[in-house]
């Protein structure tokens, strides 16, 4: 594994390995087997997919390196791998939903069998450092996972056409706040370190830790809000080429946006699908649900920019002990936008993705975890509120294709 990829040796394996998988447990404890069954898009999985692939992610990297292990079932090893293609051949990634065998009660004992395995061997002290190295990869794994799961539940459960439309976490509705004015923070440039370094868990694209130059600069102390989003939507900004990329009008021409993902106008107001239905749009709240072509014309509308990555991971060393929503299973959205960096909605930057100075993937099939993906997919930062705690930190690089909206994304003005 890269020098980068470093285990938290601060908490017991077992206990962490045991929590992980509990968290994904809760998670889909409120679905029935229909619910877990069915994929919406191509970009998303079925929730019992995910299930099984997080734990076949353990068989296949951790529990076959003892030849002495009973793998559950050798066919899982083609139905649940995503992208590995040192591993082998694996079911088209469009036909995941199609996959009515095995059933959400199989996938139980699934997890059940591999648990067992690996929490016999943790207590035995059976794993050798390479293994642990992979088991906290695996951890991390299984909660971008978690992340994902409910990402691909909301785009699933949106696509019912009832009103006020399947409910996931049943919530009290959120009143309208007082939107804090946008105020704006200086950022001192010159050489600056970026970078994972060591300290702690971090993905290979992470590092190595490298130095960039800024220029002085000055960024929003909040992200932009529904209420300024609307500002936006009013003053014709879906239908002005002027403020889009011409991949993202081109976009606008074929798919006919007018307004983020899940919104609608409905009776004289907006509203927008949340996991709890769908519910009146909040000002104050965070925009969610956007793509990079959008961030990228609004902020050009607003007479700002997007921060690139650098500016904005060098921006938050000040206040990364702030945080802002995080995943909690009872509510599942962000709340009033604030001053926290590391929260409520995954920020879009102005950065592509693409590998730091003197990266270099980790051998064998996990070194396909991230590498291979350094191609037209643009860099967020900060977490959402449906990231887990504990798996949001300042120097995480996740990255989606520009026209993604079903992530929990907004973003944040810099100039």
């Amino acid at each position: 594994m890269p020098d980068d990829i470093t285990t938290d040796t601060g908490s017991d394996p077992a206990c962490r390995f045991r929590e992980v998988r509990a968290l994904t447990d809760v998670l889909t404890s409120r679905l029935s087997a229909e619910d877990q069954t069915p994929q919406s898009m191509t970009a998303a999985s079925p929730t019992k997919w995910h299930r099984a692939h997080v734990t076949w992610f353990f068989e296949e990297f951790v529990l076959r390196r003892d030849r002495s292990y009973a793998v559950y079932d050798d066919s899982y090893r083609y139905l649940f791998n995503s992208y590995y293609e040192a591993v082998g051949k694996r079911h088209p990634r469009p036909d995941r939903g199609l996959v009515t065998r095995p059933g959400v009660d199989e996938i139980r004992r699934y997890r059940e069998h591999v648990d067992a395995a690996m929490e016999a061997a943790l207590t035995e002290g059976a794993f050798d450092d390479d293994a642990h190295e992979l088991i906290e990869l695996g951890c991390n794994h299984e909660q971008q996972h978690q992340e994902l799961l409910l990402m691909d539940l909301k785009h699933l459960l949106s696509t019912v056409r009832l009103s006020p439309g399947p409910v996931y976490v049943d919530r009290d509705f959120d009143r309208p706040g007082p939107v804090e004015p946008l105020r704006w923070r200086s950022v001192g440039g010159g050489l600056v370190e970026v970078g994972a370094d060591g300290d702690g868990f971090a993905y290979d694209n992470e590092g190595p830790r490298h130095r960039v130059f800024l220029e002085d600069f000055e960024i929003a102390e909040r992200t932009v809000t529904n209420g300024e989003w609307l500002e936006f939507m009013a003053d014709d900004g879906y239908r002005r080429p002027e403020l889009w990329l011409s991949d993202g009008w081109a976009h606008i021409g074929q798919t006919g946006w007018s307004a983020p993902e899940y919104w609608q106008f409905d009776d004289g107001e907006w509203t927008t699908f949340t996991l709890s239905g769908r519910r009146p749009v909040v000002p104050d709240e965070p925009v969610l649900h956007v793509s990079f072509y959008e961030a990228d014309a609004y902020a050009r509308w607003a007479g700002a920019r997007l921060p690139t990555e650098f500016e904005w991971e060098t921006a938050a060393a000040d206040v990364a002990d702030r945080r802002g929503e995080l995943l909690d299973p009872d509510r599942c959205h962000p709340r009033r936008a604030g001053s926290a960096m590391i929260g409520d909605v995954w920020e879009w930057t102005a950065s592509a993705y693409l590998p730091y100075p003197g990266f270099v993937p980790a051998n064998g099939a996990v070194g396909e975890y991230n590498g291979k993906f350094m191609s037209d997919q643009h860099v967020l930062r900060g977490a959402s509120a449906v990231t887990p705690r504990g798996h949001e930190r300042r120097t995480y690089r996740n990255f989606f294709p520009a026209e993604s909206r079903w992530a929990f994304s907004g973003l944040r003005l810099a100039r």
